[in-house]
């Protein structure tokens, strides 16, 4: 399994959590190869995630670019290889 990991700033958290709910969630879960998604809210208007796909091809392929989306600010994406889980 693979993970996409995504750090963003939030600059307007009620419009950031109604497209989170409404288009990125429902656009990652249907993504090729979803296994699980997890959203947080770090506090300071900083949020990341965690999607799980079954392979590098499928993580690597919905894993989005750094820059501005909507009301939030992409600052890193990271994709690794999941190495244990419980």
């Amino acid at each position: 399994m693979w993970a996409v990991l995504v750090y963003v700033e939030i600059q307007d958290q009620e419009a950031g959590r109604k497209m989170l709910e409404e288009q990125i969630v429902p656009m990652v879960k249907g993504s090729p190869g979803f296994v699980a998604g997890y959203w947080t809210d770090l506090g300071n208007n900083m949020g990341a995630s965690m999607a799980i796909f079954d392979s590098e091809e499928h993580a690597r392929a919905t894993a989005p670019e750094p820059g501005q989306m909507g009301p939030a600010t992409i600052k890193n994406v990271q994709v690794a290889e999941v190495v244990a889980s419980a």
